[in-house]
């Protein structure tokens, strides 16, 4: 849907052409200076409908929440040292504030580890979308989970997620985001998840790297 200001702007082209169009029908004589004035004001109308189209997709309607059935909660898995459970905790708290994200799980060596946002209760195993991700070691994005019939592999994770990111960690696991509504996340988003991911990697396959600290949470 066009947005307010971008109607307005379309309007006013419209009216602008339909006020050239009759004032070239109406004229009785045709001037040097009338054809000129009929272009200019053709010209402009013809801008301000670019106007309207670029501002409508410079800043495009946004998507409204879908209504999920699921709880807040967080699980993690108690196995890990201080510094990785905090990795754990901060990253995933801020995928929840900074993107659009309803959903955080973490797949890890066969085994969930983490879940956090709406979660269920449900046991969740990896499906073919998953797997594929992790033996390609990319990024796949289900931008709206409505065209791919796979999509029921992340029910276990909250049922009919709009749209999800799998980010593996090579083939040891996997980062999984569930989004609020369709097409949410953009590629700035896309690529924070990723670097959160590689991060996460190192931490959790080491435990030696450092945790960003509490305060910057």
């Amino acid at each position: 849907m066009m947005p307010g200001p971008a109607r307005a702007v379309l309007i006013c082209a419209l009216l602008l052409l339909g006020l050239t169009v009759t004032n070239a029908e109406v004229a009785q004589t045709v001037t040097p200076e009338f054809q000129r004035a009929e272009v200019l004001a053709g010209m402009a109308a013809v801008g301000l409908m670019l106007v309207a189209v670029l501002w409508t997709r410079a800043n495009p309607k946004s998507a409204e929440k879908v209504p999920l059935k699921g709880e807040q909660g967080l699980l993690m898995a108690d196995q890990f040292s201080e510094n990785q459970q905090q990795e754990l905790a901060w990253g995933s708290h801020m995928l929840l504030t900074a993107t659009p994200a309803a959903s955080v799980l973490v797949l890890w060596r066969h085994q969930v580890v983490l879940r956090r946002g709406l979660i269920s209760q449900e046991v969740f195993q990896p499906g073919a979308i998953t797997q594929r991700a992790m033996e390609r070691e990319q990024t796949i994005s289900l931008v709206n989970t409505t065209l791919f019939p796979g999509r029921a592999e992340f029910d276990a994770m909250l049922p009919s997620l709009p749209a999800i990111v799998v980010c593996p960690m090579g083939n040891e696991g996997a980062v999984i985001v569930g989004g609020w509504s369709p097409r949410c996340f953009t590629r700035s988003d896309e690529r924070w998840i990723e670097g959160w991911t590689q991060r996460l990697r190192t931490t959790l396959g080491a435990g030696d790297a450092s945790p960003v600290p509490p305060d910057s949470a």
